[in-house]
């Protein structure tokens, strides 16, 4: 649980683009969604909201429908980042502050 507060801390208040992976991640805990359909939800760039996802992959916060290559895979919150939504929000608050 620590480790994962300290990876959201990084990717979310820590570097740039962390509003974009913030705004990412709110949207998927509603549903999932594909990379098209995140952009024109989020109004961001289909490459920006590419770039993002697997940074977010790559840090086990998402996960996908299958073939990484696919057109249209569906993305979902990984379980373990369902498991520690309440410490995303926790960061968020404390970043509006």
């Amino acid at each position: 649980m620590i480790f994962m507060k300290r990876v959201l801390w990084y990717l979310i208040a820590g570097s740039r683009g962390g509003t974009n992976r913030a705004r990412i991640i709110e949207a998927l805990h509603d549903r999932p969604y594909n990379i098209n359909q995140l952009s024109l939800e989020l109004d961001l760039d289909y490459k920006t909201i590419q770039h993002h996802i697997k940074v977010l992959e790559d840090h086990n916060i998402l996960v996908n429908s299958g073939d990484e290559k696919k057109y249209g895979k569906m993305i979902f919150l990984s379980n373990r980042m369902e498991e520690n939504y309440p410490i995303f929000i926790e960061i968020l608050s404390k970043m509006k502050k």
